[in-house]
């Protein structure tokens, strides 16, 4: 993934139940203007881009996840981010961290409107898009 020299490198995962439904979290505060979105997180030096989708699921939503493809990167305001798709292994929403104030499972058909800030919406174009090919929206 090659950044550009203003952004940091970013990873999140979408994580996607069988019903084709989607985990978002919801920071605290609305933390940088965020009602709800995907959790992700920049990258640190000790972890790999999987890694640290990996770690900040958890830590933002408190499931357990297991990646399973790679979705895109994205620009976001002040990251290029590898948003990976991911499947819940375990877990539960109450082990969240303090970043998180909630988390939410959301039928596709509703991304845009729970999600609704303008980085997140080519995230979501690209999941709708690989639901609609799966025959899950």
């Amino acid at each position: 993934m090659v950044v550009q020299e203003n952004k940091r490198s970013a990873a999140g995962a979408i994580i996607i139940e069988v019903n084709g439904w989607v985990w978002l979290a919801h920071p605290t505060n609305q933390f940088a203007g965020y009602e709800a979105t995907f959790p992700k997180g920049t990258v640190d030096q000790e972890y790999s881009l999987r890694a640290t989708a990996i770690k900040e699921c958890y830590e933002e939503t408190g499931l357990q996840i297991r990646l399973f493809a790679w979705l895109g990167d994205f620009h976001r305001s002040a990251s290029f981010t590898r948003m990976y798709l991911a499947e819940r292994i375990g877990g539960h929403p109450a082990d969240m961290g303090w970043e998180t104030q909630a988390v939410s499972l959301v039928p596709p058909g509703h991304l845009l409107t729970v999600a609704n800030s303008r980085w997140d919406q080519p995230v979501i174009n690209a999941i709708l898009n690989f639901l609609s090919k799966r025959g899950a929206t």
